[in-house]
């Protein structure tokens, strides 16, 4: 029932909970795993900054953010060849997280999303918003969340 999971990573301590489980889980289930890294879009410049000097920064975040995302893929798809789990990655660069995480593990075919929030209550989601939540009204998709 379940062949591809979609889980996305962002390199914090808790997403290694995510890539952990998601292989467990990946693995009793017999399905793969699609590693997905959000990387954010480079910043605008500010008044006063030169062409020059905007086009600098941007590479630079690009190259930043790149480097990031494969170094957490790598990581993710080591673990998963160590279990024995079929696994691929995937990274885009956008500030709308949770349209994402949706979008893509729909236009992937993927059976499931597996996701890990902070869990920081009613106050912590209003000051800082909740992907999982938000992740969870985009989606057809089932969506299985580590707490």
């Amino acid at each position: 029932m379940y062949r591809k999971l979609f889980v996305p990573v962002d390199g914090s301590p808790l997403s290694e909970r995510a890539m952990t489980d998601s292989i467990a889980l990946a693995r009793q289930l017999g399905a793969a795993v699609l590693g997905f890294v959000v990387e954010p879009e480079a910043p605008l410049p500010t008044v006063g900054t030169q062409l020059s000097q905007y086009q600098r920064d941007t590479n630079e975040h690009i190259t930043r953010t790149d480097t990031h995302a494969h170094e957490v893929l790598s990581r993710f798809e080591a673990k998963a060849a160590e279990a024995g789990v079929a696994f691929s990655g995937l990274h885009v660069r956008t500030d709308v997280v949770d349209r994402a995480i949706a979008d893509h593990a729909a236009a992937q075919e993927c059976d499931m999303i597996v996701m890990v929030t902070h869990g920081r209550g009613t106050f912590g989601e209003l000051l800082f918003g909740s992907h999982t939540k938000n992740v969870m009204t985009r989606s057809k998709l089932p969506l299985l969340i580590l707490h």
